[in-house]
């Protein structure tokens, strides 16, 4: 493992991107470009559940960390992507203290939680490292809870304090849209919500995370103590690529040809 959990709690800042095409090539790229933690995205991406092991292998020789969002906090999802080899769930759309308690409790195994047992299982070696991996799960997978629902912004500090809830990360476009501001991330609504998340997080000695859409954002919420924080994606990286060659060689086509 990465240990990116250990970074966390040691204080670092670490640099993240969404992974949604499913593709375990564009996995590979990123992985490779430095990032210290990539998002697989089965909530929104492109990619299905049986896309997530070639990208889980792709990234496994990469600097990169693999973070799983699933696409609800039942432990059917949750298990199962953690057999595969991901370092840390990312739970979305969670509304209640209960319902992060749920999900965290997917990811370990009793008396911690009540994740089911399975050796031959990739994260495991296929059971040559099982022991190991059993035992230190607690110290080094990563729980992720988004806070993204007004329900959530009510049950902060209890979420914040659930055990085995290591961040607390900020879904911008859907908190936005709970506070009925889509999309202005410069609102003094969005601004005292981060605020109360960074506190609540901070109480608990829990991290907090974002999803940033402008890369000269960064340094304004690092100084506010967000330290898991992602811009960009591979989608937008190919997306944006390909229309900016396009414009480029536009300019120097001539009319009539």
């Amino acid at each position: 493992m990465k240990q990116i959990k250990k970074r966390l709690k040691s204080g670092e800042t670490l640099i993240g991107c969404w992974l949604n095409l499913g593709s375990s090539i564009t996995a590979e790229i990123v992985g490779l470009s430095g990032f210290d933690w990539v998002l697989i995205d089965l909530e929104h991406g492109a990619g299905e559940p049986k896309d997530l092991l070639h990208q889980l292998q792709a990234l496994q020789h990469t600097p990169a960390a693999a973070i799983v969002r699933v696409e609800s906090y039942q432990k059917e999802r949750i298990h199962r992507v953690l057999d595969l080899g991901a370092e840390g769930v990312m739970c979305p759309r969670i509304n209640s203290a209960m319902e992060a308690k749920t999900a965290v409790r997917g990811m370990h195994y009793p008396p911690k939680g009540i994740r089911g047992v399975a050796k031959m299982v990739r994260a495991t070696g296929f059971g040559k490292d099982f022991n190991q991996y059993k035992s230190s799960t607690w110290e080094n997978l990563l729980g992720v809870i988004q806070i993204e629902t007004l329900e959530a912004l009510e049950e902060l500090d209890q979420i914040a304090a659930t055990p085995g809830v290591d961040a607390l990360f900020i879904g911008p476009a859907d908190l936005t849209v709970a506070l009925g501001i889509d999309g202005d991330l410069n609102h003094p609504l969005f601004l005292e919500a981060v605020d109360r998340i960074v506190k609540a997080a901070k109480n608990a000695s829990k991290a907090v995370g974002i999803l940033i859409f402008d890369p000269s954002d960064f340094g304004k919420y690092q100084d506010m103590g967000i330290q898991l924080i992602a811009c960009g994606s591979d989608a937008t990286f190919v997306a944006s690529g390909a229309r900016d060659l396009q414009s480029k060689l536009s300019q120097f086509k001539k009319p009539g040809k």
